[in-house]
């Protein structure tokens, strides 16, 4: 194994300790934040070590994406679950990732992979800067009109880029609704 493909494992590991993190009552909000933190590093340097060092992978291809979209939609399903966001952020963000796994899985049987394009990866930065402002938000005790107000523009910036990325993918792939299995 790989030092990227690790990376992403750890990714995945720190999921439940985030999750149980931000649900318990006895752990700082400061603890939340920083495993956040800490899992969308790992995300950053596992990227950047595969490309720089030839470390590529089908299990890197596979399981990075797959790790963050787990480790934001946690992080969305926790905060809308305590009242902090919208649902319907949520169930924006869910159904985009839905729709472009299940766009990328009927271009795969037919021949063709779709990649992560500009604007999908500027959704997955504006959610993680998302979810990072919103953190900080709760446990900052001081500037919290401030951060609120930042927390909600990074929110609305976000949304739109997911329902943007979202037309994006199915506009410049819809040749794949009629194309014939290969």
């Amino acid at each position: 194994m790989n030092l990227p493909n690790l990376l992403t494992l750890i990714r995945v590991a720190m999921i439940p300790f985030f999750v149980a993190a931000f649900l318990s009552d006895s752990i700082s909000d400061w603890i939340v934040l920083g495993i956040f933190l800490l899992a969308a590093i790992t995300d950053a340097f596992d990227g950047y070590i595969a490309r720089k060092k030839n470390l590529v992978t089908d299990f890197g291809k596979l399981m990075d994406p797959l790790a963050d979209k787990l480790m934001v939609m946690s992080a969305f399903i926790c905060l809308t679950a305590e009242g902090t966001i919208y649902p319907v952020i949520t169930i924006i963000i869910m159904a985009r990732e839905f729709l472009v796994t299940g766009l990328r899985s009927i271009a795969v049987s037919k021949g063709r992979v779709i990649s992560a394009d500009i604007l999908g990866k500027l959704k997955t930065i504006s959610q993680v800067v998302s979810v990072v402002a919103v953190l900080l938000w709760q446990a900052s005790p001081i500037l919290t009109d401030f951060l609120g107000v930042i927390s909600w523009i990074c929110l609305m910036v976000m949304t739109a880029l997911t329902v943007f990325s979202a037309v994006n993918y199915c506009i410049k792939n819809k040749d794949i609704f009629s194309m014939k299995v290969k």
